[in-house]
C-alpha cells in the first residue's frame, strides 16, 4: 500500500511522479523549478507577456501550436545565443515584450506543469516571487477547500527516461522551502523538513545555490548573470497561474478561481 501526505494541509512532493499524485489528489499546486523555468515564467508574467508551456521535445508539434498561439518559440539559451531571439534564461525577457506570446519548453518545470495541468489551480514559484506566491496559495486554499502541494522539480539524470530517475536538486528545495515559510496550515513531515533546510540555510542562500550542481552547470556555460538574477528574493509581485493552456498574472484577476 502506497502512503502519502494526506491528512495535511501542506505537502511535498518531487518532480513529474509528485506532480502526478498531486493532480491525482485534486489539489493546488506550486511548481518550483528555480534555474530555470519557474524564474522565467515569473519573470516574463511580471513583463506582461503571454506564456504557453509546453512539455519538450521541441519538435513539429511544439512548432505548431506556437503557430497556432501566435507565439515565438523560446529556444535553448546556446541557440538563442547564436541566432537571437528569447531562451529558458529570465534575463532574456524585458517590458519590451508586454504582449507578446512565448512557448517554454523545459525537461523539468513544463513537463511537470504538463502533468498537474487539470489541477484546481497551478502556479508558479521561485526566489523571485516567493512571498507572492504564497500569499495567493493561502487564499486560493481558501477560496477551494483545497490542500497545497510544492513539487521542486529537480533535474534528471541525462542517461534516463523521463519518469525514472529524478536528480533533486537544492536549488529547488531551497526554493519550496521559503514559500512554505510563507504559507499557514499543517505540514506534512516531507513539508517540515524541507522547511527546516531552507531555514538552516537562509543566510547562506545564494553561495549555496552559486555553488550547486545547478548552478556550476550554468556558471560553466557562461550563464553567471543568470544564477544571481535567479537567487534574489520577492523581487517580484507576478504570480503566474495557469488558465487553460498560458499563464495569467493572479494578482492581476479580480478573481483568482
Amino acid at each position: 500500500m502506497f502512503y502519502d501526505q494526506v491528512p495535511y494541509d501542506i505537502k511535498v512532493e518531487w518532480g513529474p511522479k509528485g506532480a502526478r499524485k498531486a493532480a491525482e489528489r485534486g489539489e493546488i499546486v506550486i511548481i518550483v523549478d528555480v534555474l530555470s523555468f519557474s524564474s522565467t515564467v515569473v519573470t516574463a508574467v511580471q513583463h506582461k507577456a503571454r506564456v504557453y508551456p509546453f512539455a519538450p521535445p521541441i519538435n513539429e508539434n511544439a512548432k505548431a501550436f506556437a503557430r497556432r498561439v501566435d507565439a515565438e518559440l523560446v529556444r535553448g539559451r546556446a541557440e538563442a545565443l547564436r541566432e537571437g531571439g528569447h531562451s529558458l534564461s529570465p534575463l532574456s525577457f524585458s517590458s519590451a515584450d508586454a504582449g507578446r506570446g512565448f512557448v517554454l519548453c523545459s525537461l523539468n518545470g513544463a513537463a511537470c506543469t504538463t502533468i498537474a495541468a487539470q489541477v484546481p489551480a497551478l502556479l508558479i514559484g521561485s526566489l523571485l516571487n516567493a512571498a507572492a506566491v504564497a500569499e495567493a496559495a493561502e487564499r486560493l486554499r481558501q477560496e477551494l477547500q483545497r490542500s497545497v502541494t510544492v513539487i521542486p522539480c529537480g533535474e534528471l539524470w541525462p542517461d534516463t527516461g523521463p519518469l525514472q530517475h529524478l536528480r533533486p536538486g537544492i536549488e529547488d528545495y531551497l526554493g519550496a522551502g521559503m514559500i512554505l515559510s510563507r504559507l499557514s496550515g499543517s505540514k506534512s513531515p516531507e513539508a517540515e523538513v524541507c522547511l527546516g533546510a531552507y531555514r538552516s540555510s537562509e543566510s547562506r542562500l545564494s553561495e549555496l545555490i552559486w555553488d550547486c550542481a545547478s548552478g556550476r552547470e550554468l556558471r560553466e556555460r557562461g550563464y553567471e548573470d543568470d544564477v544571481t538574477y535567479c537567487c534574489q528574493a520577492d523581487i517580484c509581485r507576478a504570480v503566474p497561474l495557469l488558465r487553460e493552456d498560458r499563464f495569467e498574472n493572479a494578482g492581476e484577476r479580480g478573481s483568482w478561481v
